[in-house]
């Protein structure tokens, strides 16, 4: 059988990659697009942060309903020991936190809050999860417990939102409220004066703008900071959206970061970022502007290098699974080094 041109070969198998890795939502570090990968504790830190935003922003009656002074108990260790976290679940992404909120009529009740950031692909993996979740925290609390997902995926074919058990004439049927961000319309959360509408947006943004450069990324990043500044919160809840808004995306090049905050301490004068200046100067409150800026950059470049290492080890396994797959077909290991990347030697390793 006569052989296509090595120059063919390693254009499928880079088309090929390209494929496969853009189902990961990865892309190839040599394109110099932004490196989209979220970091899941930053869900966490925000929610908490700004939770009785979160109520307000998904229930209209809040104000009428939760007793607001009492502040909220966050119940992340006792909810650990109720479902230590799984083993060998590479690639699922998922947000869990049990808050113990205050009634105005005195009782007590609990919010479970589960934020899915990539899809599951199995069946009924969240329908399940949040069932057991209901029973052991009602069980174990004997207090009646409301539940929501929140969606941050961009599978839009992706909804759970029932559990359904049965056995013979016994049927048990579990629903929960859901919450699917790709859904959302930009133009509403815009006008939203509500200060978690800034997070929605931005996990929206990130999900429609997958590949974007890293001066369109900046941009983005200063219209979020633009939409940040436009809502009335505390110093202490902008800066956890603040956070939230500058690294839930990462910039390719680390230095993109020194140059955002930079153009923000310059815009200062705009109106659409009025208070710029006095919100960096409070982040580096007691340590020092210099400081604290050194410090916000060291903390972006840990948080990339963290998200580029797990980017580039998945990138790397796929290249070598791709590359035994051709292996398995014949193609020549040259035509595989120059599709893949991978040296010679590696390939007829594998």
């Amino acid at each position: 059988m006569k052989m296509a041109p090595l120059s063919l070969y390693a254009a499928y198998i880079s088309l090929h990659i390209k494929a496969r890795l853009s189902k990961f939502g990865l892309t190839n570090p040599n394109l110099s697009m932004t490196v989209i990968r979220r970091d899941d504790a930053l869900w966490k830190s925000v929610l908490e942060t700004i939770f009785a935003e979160f109520l307000l922003f998904f229930y209209p009656d809040a104000k009428k309903l939760f007793d607001f002074s009492k502040g909220f108990v966050y119940l992340d260790k006792e909810f650990d020991l109720l479902f230590p976290p799984e083993e060998g679940k590479k690639g699922i992404r998922f947000v869990d936190k049990l808050v113990k909120v205050f009634l105005r009529d005195g009782s007590e009740k609990f919010v479970l809050v589960h934020v899915e950031v990539q899809s599951q692909k199995g069946k009924n993996d969240l329908e399940a999860r949040m069932f057991n979740y209901w029973y052991l925290v009602r069980d174990k609390y004997k207090v009646p417990v409301t539940a929501i997902a929140i969606l941050a995926d961009g599978n839009k074919n992706y909804r759970p939102k029932i559990y359904v058990e049965e056995f013979l004439r016994t049927r048990l049927t579990y629903e929960f409220d859901t919450y699917k961000i790709i859904d959302q319309d930009e133009a509403s959360l815009r006008a939203n004066p509500n200060p978690f509408s800034v997070v929605v947006l931005t996990s929206l943004l990130a999900i429609r703008n997958r590949n974007l450069g890293d001066d369109r990324l900046k941009s983005m990043k200063h219209n979020l900071y633009a939409e940040m500044m436009n809502r009335r919160m505390t110093r202490e809840k902008r800066k956890g959206i603040y956070d939230f808004l500058t690294y839930f995306v990462l910039f390719q090049n680390p230095e993109m970061f020194r140059i955002f905050e930079k153009e923000l301490l310059e815009n200062k004068g705009k109106s659409v970022t009025m208070g710029t200046q006095e919100y960096l100067l409070d982040k580096a409150e007691k340590k020092g502007l210099e400081k604290g800026k050194r410090e916000e950059q060291a903390r972006a470049k840990k948080l990339l290098a963290e998200e580029r290492t797990k980017a580039e080890a998945e990138m790397l396994e796929e290249k070598r699974n791709i590359a035994r797959e051709f292996k398995k077909l014949g193609v020549p290991i040259a035509d595989i080094a120059k599709g893949t990347g991978l040296s010679i030697e590696e390939i007829e390793k594998l």
